[in-house]
């Protein structure tokens, strides 16, 4: 019977003194020694047998093995020249096979004709009848037998058996589980193989690094538990976690065998927190906005409780590429935000805005918009897709319109045939609740330069008018983004979006779907394409590194990417802005743009397209820059 456990124990490594015997009559293994590459114990005739050929050989004591099995592994074969040497290393390679014992032996027999009939005596293992596994508790016992199944009703086999353990090994691993182990494995008389599993449990978690971040604030990010078994998978997810806080520049682990008991773990989550409080002062150029000036302060680990706060204002010329359509007026904004990760558990988070903006409307031409409000978003994720999560947008806002140049726009009204008294409904703002549910999907491999992935939002929202309830309207909006690789860096983005207004038809213009500018159809001004109660677009883009540009180690550079690319949309149902613009309802337009995405920020992009079709009277055959700030989600 094999010792399994001291076999397995010292990986199957054997060790013996090279020698000789002389027997007479027949070549023999030692019977009293284990054999291994190295074995040169034969018995040896009487006679010369080198000069002798193979009449037959004949394999005597193999039960279960086939002979013909045995036979195929062997390098001596009927009518060959018999070879002493050749049938030592034919013996080793049959013991070598794993299901004989090293009491074997290699009788040549001389025949009349003087020519020689071999026969090979082995002795099988026990054979394997059944198995029992202990200590598994996250691989199943159903799951571990389909790699022991192969060994049942055969002969105990070293080599086999090993490979089965790797593969328990390799299965354990492939989920996660890099400190389980088989602990033993031995035989009992019957020929039952048994199993010691130590699988590798935590015995406590401990935090180090933080000074400013709340210890529970840290705990709730860290799904692992003491007491489960340790996941590395899991522990990389609540690594990323805990980094994505943006409240610590490292986080890493650190695994020791636990002087309490040598059996478990004790997992060390280390952190280096960083500045979290700014503040900022920038500016630039935006096709929306203008040129603009911005100051900001921020806390993103506002307390220590990983909350988010963010008060920021902006002041900006309103006016870009001379757009006729869009009053002369400074715009103002302001914000006040709060996040809260965390928002009554772990699956839910918070965000929360009050903000106040006074430009020139982009909306209704020549007028000068004002919007005050409060809004905030529960965002839920679901438990039974990591990717998938609902959103439910709640706040007040009121929006006041106000006449920016009545000489112009009433002359517009007159050479189009309108009534001027239509002008009254185009100013027409309101003060309104909103409600929107919706649900968003993110399967992309990185936030930052995505490759590969998708990116879906759909949201009803539903505006009730408190100072008039005939304002009253509920739109309806999707998106979706498909990431495709392209080489190493490269990557190929399709985007759908649409939109349709599903009830209110005295819903105010102010509120309609607009294309045009850099968040919808580039190469045309805001709102360039026209705004309607519905809209349909598409896009294509390629975006690529600038050759060369990004092998330099400059991390601003390695984000930079150069963006080819083609839009196309139609607005359903125009306004009467559209009408008095003539503007052309659909537009095909490509381009070539560079966009950096800055953390905390968003994409930031400059992009150069210009129309495939007819821009209109007021459109350029050219084409036009766009700047854009982010990206639009719905």
């Amino acid at each position: 019977m094999i010792n399994l456990s001291s076999l397995y124990k010292n990986l199957i490594i054997f060790s013996l003194v090279l020698g000789s015997i002389v027997v007479p009559s027949c070549v023999a293994l030692a019977d009293d020694v284990p054999v291994d590459d190295e074995l040169d114990y034969m018995e040896e005739s009487s006679y010369d047998s080198n000069t002798a050929y193979i009449n037959d050989i004949e394999i005597l004591g193999s039960n279960i093995i086939k002979p013909e099995y045995i036979l195929s592994k062997m390098s001596l074969q009927k009518g060959d020249l018999y070879d002493k040497d050749a049938m030592q290393q034919d013996l080793k390679t049959i013991y070598r096979m794993g299901y004989f014992t090293e009491k074997m032996k290699a009788i040549p027999v001389k025949n009349s004709n003087g020519t020689i009939s071999l026969k090979i005596i082995v002795e099988e293992n026990i054979p394997v009848t059944d198995f029992t596994i202990e200590g598994n508790t996250v691989v199943s016992d159903d799951e571990i037998m389909q790699y022991l199944l192969p060994l049942k009703g055969k002969p105990q086999n070293i080599t086999a058996i090993n490979q089965a353990m790797e593969q328990i090994n390799q299965c354990y691993y492939s989920k996660g589980y890099i400190l389980s182990k088989i602990d033993s494995i031995y035989d009992d008389p019957d020929g039952t193989l048994n199993l010691s599993i130590t699988e590798g449990k935590i015995n406590k978690i401990m935090i180090t690094g933080n000074e400013k971040t709340k210890e529970y604030v840290i705990e709730r990010n860290i799904m692992t538990e003491p007491g489960t078994v340790y996941n590395e998978n899991q522990v990389k997810q609540d690594l990323v976690r805990l980094y994505s806080t943006q409240a610590f520049k490292d986080v890493n682990r650190t695994i020791e065998v636990s002087e309490e008991d040598p059996d478990k773990f004790d997992v060390t989550i280390e952190l280096k927190e960083q500045r979290t409080a700014s503040v900022s002062i920038g500016g630039g150029l935006d096709s929306a906005t203008g040129a603009f000036g911005s100051v900001g302060i921020s806390d993103n680990n506002f307390r220590g409780m990983n909350q988010r706060v963010s008060l920021t204002g902006m002041v900006g010329s309103g006016i870009l590429m001379s757009d006729s359509s869009i009053k002369s007026h400074m715009n103002y904004q302001a914000e006040l935000s709060f996040f809260e990760p965390h928002f009554l558990n772990a699956d839910n988070s918070l965000m929360s805005k009050i903000y106040f903006r006074d430009l020139g409307s982009y909306q209704i031409p020549l007028a000068i918009e004002r919007r005050i409000g409060i809004e905030g978003t529960v965002a839920h994720r679901m438990k039974y897709n990591r990717h998938l999560s609902s959103t439910f947008t709640t706040g007040v806002e009121y929006i006041h319109l106000s006449e920016g140049d009545i000489n112009n726009i009433t002359n517009l009204y007159n050479s189009h045939g309108l009534n001027i008294a239509d002008r009254a409904k185009q100013l027409e703002g309101g003060f309104f609740l909103r409600l929107a549910p919706g649900l968003a999907y993110d399967s992309r491999d990185s936030s930052v330069n995505p490759r590969n992935g998708v990116l879906a939002s759909v949201r009803y929202e539903e505006a009730f008018g408190l100072d008039g309830f005939g304002k009253t309207n509920g739109r309806l909006t999707g998106m979706a983004k498909k990431y495709i690789p392209i080489a190493k860096k490269s990557s190929l983005t399709f985007t759908g979006r649409g939109g349709i207004r599903v009830h209110g038809d005295d819903m105010p213009e102010v509120m309609a779907y607009r294309l045009g500018g850099p968040y919808t159809i580039r190469g045309y001004k805001v709102n360039g394409v026209g705004t309607g109660t519905a809209f349909i677009m598409g896009s294509a883009e390629l975006a690529t590194p600038i050759p060369f540009v990004d092998r330099l180690k400059v991390n601003f550079l390695q984000n930079l990417r150069l963006t080819f690319w083609v839009d196309a949309g139609r607005v359903f149902d125009p306004t009467i802005s559209s009408v008095l613009y003539d503007r052309p309802i659909q537009a095909i337009t490509a381009g070539i743009g560079l966009k950096i995405n800055m953390p905390g920020i968003g994409p930031l992009s400059v992009d150069y397209g210009f129309p495939l079709t007819n821009p209109g009277p007021n459109g350029s055959p050219n084409g036009y820059f766009t700047f854009g700030v982010g990206d639009m989600m719905y």
